[in-house]
C-alpha cells in the first residue's frame, strides 16, 4: 500500500469515527444540543495525522452526519466552522509539537481551542447561517453560543487524550512525523 493510499484510508476511518461518535454517543448538555464527541476524533487526527487530514475529518464528518440525520439546514455553517477550527488547531498543534514545556504547550493549545471554536462557531458558522437564512447575525451567534461551549469543552477534554495517545500512536505509526 502506498503512503497516499494509507493516508486516504486513515482519513476515511477518521470520518467514519467522527460520524459514529456523533451519532452513537449523544450527551445532552443544553435544551436541544448534544456534545459532539466527533470533535475528539478531529482533535486526534489534527494532532497525529496533520492539519489536512484532521480538517477533512471534521468537515466531511459533519457533512455525512447531516446527510444521515436529514439536518441539512445546519450543514453549510458547521462545515465552514469546522474548516476554520481545523486549520487553526492543526497549525497550533504543528507549531507546538516539539515544545519541551508541557504546561506551556497545553496552555497554548487550550487557548487555541477556545479561539478557534469562537471564530469557527460564533463568527463563521453564525455569519454563514445569517447570510443563508436571512436572520440577524446576533441572533444566530446567540443560538450558536450553546454549540461554542459544548464543542470547545469536547476539544479541551480531547487535549489530554492526545497526550495519552502520543506513545501508542507513535509505535503504531513510526513514520507519522512525515504526515504532520
Amino acid at each position: 500500500m502506498t503512503a497516499k493510499t494509507r493516508n486516504l484510508c486513515l482519513t476515511a476511518v477518521g470520518i467514519a469515527l467522527f460520524v459514529a461518535l456523533t451519532l452513537c454517543l449523544q450527551v445532552p448538555v443544553f435544551e436541544n444540543y448534544y456534545l459532539c464527541l466527533g470533535y475528539a476524533v478531529m482533535a486526534v487526527y489534527l494532532c497525529f495525522f496533520g492539519t489536512a487530514s484532521g480538517t477533512i475529518v471534521g468537515c466531511f464528518g459533519v457533512i455525512l452526519y447531516c446527510l444521515i440525520t436529514g439536518g441539512l439546514r445546519g450543514m453549510p455553517g458547521w462545515t465552514a466552522g469546522n474548516l476554520v477550527i481545523g486549520l487553526l488547531l492543526g497549525s497550533t498543534f504543528r507549531a507546538t509539537r516539539n515544545s519541551r514545556q508541557s504546561r506551556g504547550r497545553a496552555l497554548i493549545q487550550a487557548a487555541a481551542v477556545v479561539a478557534s471554536v469562537a471564530l469557527g462557531i460564533l463568527a463563521v458558522k453564525s455569519m454563514t447561517e445569517s447570510l443563508l437564512y436571512a436572520q440577524p447575525f446576533l441572533i444566530r451567534a446567540g443560538k450558536n453560543s450553546y454549540a461554542f461551549v459544548a464543542d470547545a469543552a469536547v476539544l479541551l477534554l480531547s487535549l489530554p487524550l492526545c497526550s495519552a495517545l502520543e506513545k501508542p500512536v507513535g509505535r503504531m505509526f513510526p513514520d507519522l512525523r512525515e504526515l504532520r
